[in-house]
């Protein structure tokens, strides 16, 4: 396929983002459909021997790793609980600034 040339030079700086967004929703589109279409070539030739894609890659997903267990729990709801890593919660902060231990919230 031949690429229409564009002149790139007369192009405001708007336009040209513009542009830069359209290439990239338009590659992000190109790969989605190809991953499309190889995952149903892989099915079918699954399909086809008798297997299913469990059976030949098995085990979860890769990707993210399991969630941290959760050591804390909000007293007022306890819906809200916090592994103790990362960014306090804003219910965890005001439990301890109120004068609270953080052990006694503390599942």
């Amino acid at each position: 396929m031949a690429a229409k040339k564009i002149n790139l030079e007369g192009m405001s700086l708007e336009q040209l983002k513009a542009l830069s967004k359209d290439v990239e929703k338009a590659i992000a589109d190109f790969t989605k459909r190809k991953r499309s279409e190889a995952l149903k070539e892989i099915q079918a030739v699954a399909k086809k021997h008798g297997l299913s894609i469990d059976e030949i890659v098995p085990g979860k997903a890769k990707g993210r790793k399991s969630k941290t267990p959760a050591k804390y729990r909000n007293p007022e709801n306890p819906s809200q609980e916090w592994s103790g890593r990362g960014r306090q919660p804003a219910w965890y902060k005001n439990a301890i600034s109120s004068g609270k231990k953080p052990e006694s919230l503390e599942i």
